[in-house]
C-alpha cells in the first residue's frame, strides 16, 4: 500500500497548533502523525489523497495569526502505521482507573478498566486532551443499563469504555470507513458484543429512539451544526458529553445547547482543550 508523506510547517509552532493540524488532517483521511522540527509529518494512503481537500484545509485553518505550509512527497515504502505505533503510542492511565494500551505493550499498569486498541492513527489513543477528558467524564458517570451514542467514534475507545461501565447498548458512528473498520477490530479485541458501528454522519440519527447518553468528541463547527440532531434523539434527563474545542469556545457551545433545551452542568479543561456536560431538561 503506497503512502504519501505531507510535512506541515506551522508558524507559530506549538502543541496547540500542531494538534489542530493533526485533527483537521485526520478528517480528510490522514492516518498517522509524527511531530517533526517546525511542525508535523502526516501520512495518508495515496489512493485517498486529495490535493484540493488539503489546500482547502490549510486555507480555512481556524486559528488566528497562524500560517501553515505543507510539502508532499511519496513516503518510503514501509508500514507507517506500525512504525508510529511502536515508537509513539505508549500506554496511558487515566484517573488511575483506566489503562489504554496496545497488544504489543508489556508490563502495563493494572487498573479497574483495561482497554486494548490497535489504533494505527494519532487520534483515538486516549493521549489527546479531548479523549482523556471524556474518559474522565465516563469514569464518573452512571452508565449502568443505559443506551449510549458515540458520535465521531474514531477507534471507539469511548464506546468500549461505556460498555465496560455497564451500558446496555452502544451505537458508534463515524464518517470514515477506516475508523469504522478499526473500531470493529478494537471492539472484537476487547470481547465486547453490545456495540454496533455505523458509517455516516448525524443524518443517521433521524428517527432513532432516544439515547440516555450522547458522546460527541469532534470539533466546534460540527458540534454547533449537529447539536439539533443530537437534541432530537435525547429525552428529558439524557446526558451529553462534548469535546473537541477550546475553553474559549464553551460559551458558543453552551448557548447553542441551551437554546435546544439543555442545561449546562459543568466543564473540565486540559491544556486549553475543553469538555462539557449538559442534561436535557424536562
Amino acid at each position: 500500500m503506497k503512502y504519501l508523506e505531507v510535512t506541515f510547517k506551522t508558524h507559530p509552532c506549538n502543541e496547540t497548533v500542531n494538534d489542530v493540524v493533526s485533527a483537521l488532517a485526520g478528517e480528510i483521511g490522514f492516518e498517522s502523525f509524527v511531530e517533526c522540527e517546525g511542525g508535523v509529518q502526516a501520512y495518508i494512503q495515496q489512493a485517498l489523497f486529495s490535493e484540493e481537500a488539503l489546500a482547502d484545509m490549510v486555507a480555512a485553518f481556524p486559528l488566528p495569526d497562524t500560517v501553515v505550509e505543507y510539502a508532499v512527497k511519496e513516503a518510503e515504502d514501509k508500514d507507517w502505521n506500525e512504525e508510529w505505533e511502536k515508537n509513539f503510542f505508549q500506554p496511558i492511565v487515566i484517573g488511575e482507573r483506566c489503562c489504554i494500551h496496545s497488544t504489543f505493550h508489556k508490563d502495563v499498569p493494572q487498573t479497574e478498566y483495561e482497554i486494548l486498541i490497535n489504533p494505527q492513527m494519532a487520534f483515538g489513543t486516549g493521549h489527546h486532551e479531548t479523549t482523556s477528558s471524556i474518559i474522565g467524564e465516563l469514569l464518573d458517570a452512571d452508565l449502568t443499563g443505559k443506551s449510549v451514542l458515540d458520535m465521531g467514534c474514531g477507534t471507539s475507545i469511548l464506546a468500549i469504555l461505556a460498555s465496560m461501565r455497564g451500558a446496555a447498548k452502544v451505537t458508534a458512528i463515524d464518517i470514515d470507513d477506516w475508523c469504522v473498520n478499526n473500531s470493529r477490530d478494537n471492539i472484537a479485541l476487547n470481547n465486547i458484543s453490545n456495540i454496533s458501528v455505523e458509517l455516516g454522519d448525524a443524518h443517521l440519527l433521524e428517527g432513532r429512539e432516544p439515547f440516555d447518553v450522547v458522546i460527541a468528541n469532534i470539533n466546534r463547527n460540527i458540534l454547533l451544526a449537529d447539536l439539533p440532531r443530537y437534541a432530537a434523539c435525547m429525552h428529558p434527563g439524557s446526558e451529553i458529553y462534548m469535546s473537541g474545542f477550546y475553553v474559549q469556545d464553551i460559551p458558543a457551545i453552551r448557548e447553542r445547547a441551551e437554546s435546544l433545551g439543555m442545561e449546562f452542568v459543568h466543564h473540565r479543561e486540559k491544556n486549553n482543550w475543553a469538555a462539557v456536560k449538559l442534561v436535557m431538561k424536562a
